[in-house]
């Protein structure tokens, strides 16, 4: 049995179908599971082709004034396409074929989801999955598997341990930094406009969602790293600050790529994921790392402000992730969850110490657990966050919800 994507995609209906089932593991040998040190090079070349007939497809529905029928399960399209920036807690396989230590390609990830590990660092659905589903896309590919009809609905670039800064994450060595996320979007756009022209093309990009989540990585495996000395040279509030700076430059060169309707996720606490947990052997979150993050959500708030008032004919929004994910861990049973201070998958103090590793037996009852591995979210944990930015209120999602965005008629330029 082989736990692979079919062509690099899977099937909407049947990842709907399964996603809450389990992924059956009793007839899996060590040939079955994805290497997760393949060097293997990305496949790309078919993208731009792909993304083509789509693009006729929706350009001409754009100018008909509707998006058309979606292929999760007959639902209609909010939108034309999705198209994801951001880290581990969103990548869906394109570091898979990276010379990276930051890989989820193997069991026991993806021990819930219909395909079985693809690259997902979680045991199911990631936030967009969700999110995609909620907008009637397909589940969205990734920039380096993309290709038959999903690819045709929107492109995932995120990478794990990718940062708003190039330097984040090097210590895994291979990752795409949003820069160059961004460069391979307008790679795909320069593709798609030779072939339909640039005015075309930009009109039907902004009808499309741009789901934006950074910041996490320039944290975690950069500011409180030892072996980087960003610590050294600037506050939490000057590190904040440049990283806000950076992040204005990227979001605006989004734009004038095309992107009109943004969701930007804040960084969700950190102070008691895991891996920090583990740090301290009474097993305390750390006020002092959730600190560092604040300044840096404030900032990405008033950015957004400023971006909604400088930025003609777009609309961003902040989702909330810090509020959402306090909340759960303040009132877990609440929302289901029985154990919130280690993870599912994990070894050492809290299940913190070192993350999930190949064919490594995770808990059996993952529903409970708010914690996948050292420092990503349960499946569960995802689609809470997902359906909360969906259709939530403004504790959760601002100035207002995806739904209401994908909604949302902006006048052209």
């Amino acid at each position: 049995m082989q736990i692979v994507e079919q062509n690099g995609f899977l099937d909407a209906a049947t990842v709907t179908a399964q996603k809450n089932g389990h992924f059956d593991v009793a007839s899996l040998t060590a040939a079955d599971i994805p290497n997760p040190f393949n060097h293997a090079k990305p496949v790309q070349q078919l993208l731009p082709f792909l993304m083509i007939t789509r693009f006729e497809g929706f350009v001409n529905s754009v100018s008909r004034g509707g998006a058309e029928v979606g292929d999760s399960g007959g639902q209609k399209e909010s939108v034309p396409a999705m198209f994801v920036f951001g880290d581990s807690l969103t990548d869906n396989g394109n570091n898979n074929g990276l010379a990276s230590f930051a890989k989820a390609n193997y069991y026991p990830y993806g021990i819930d989801f219909a395909g079985g590990p693809t690259g997902r660092f979680s045991n199911g659905y990631t936030i967009v999955d969700e999110i995609a589903e909620l907008l009637g896309l397909p589940l969205i590919p990734p920039y380096s598997q993309a290709s038959g009809e999903a690819a045709l609905h929107g492109v995932n670039y995120a990478s794990a341990a990718a940062g708003i800064l190039d330097i984040t994450g090097r210590n895994f060595v291979g990752r795409i930094p949003f820069n160059q996320q961004i460069k391979n979007f307008e790679s795909t756009l320069d593709q798609i406009a030779g072939n339909l022209g640039a005015d075309a093309v930009a009109n039907a990009t902004a009808h499309c969602i741009f789901f934006v989540g950074m910041g996490s990585n320039d944290y975690l495996n950069n500011y409180l790293m030892p072996n980087y000395n960003t610590r050294s040279q600037y506050t939490g509030e000057q590190f904040a600050d440049l990283l806000v700076q950076d992040y204005t430059h990227q979001l605006t060169s989004l734009y004038n790529l095309g992107a009109r309707k943004f969701v930007i996720t804040g960084v969700g606490s950190m102070g008691c994921i895991p891996s920090i947990l583990a740090q301290n052997l009474l097993s305390h979150c750390s006020l002092e790392v959730d600190k560092l993050v604040m300044p840096f959500n404030n900032n990405v708030k008033a950015m957004i402000n400023a971006l909604n008032v400088n930025l003609p004919h777009s609309k961003f929004i902040y989702v909330d992730t810090y509020h959402m994910f306090m909340d759960i861990l303040s009132n877990p049973g609440t929302y289901g969850f029985s154990v919130i201070n280690r993870g599912c998958c994990g070894i050492g103090r809290n299940s913190g110490q070192i993350t999930c590793l190949p064919f490594q037996t995770p808990c059996a009852n993952r529903d409970q657990y708010v914690f996948w591995d050292a420092f990503h979210p349960t499946a569960a944990v995802n689609i809470i966050l997902a359906r909360k930015a969906y259709d939530g209120n403004t504790n959760a999602v601002f100035p207002m919800n995806i739904q209401q965005l994908a909604n949302l008629n902006l006048e052209p330029n």
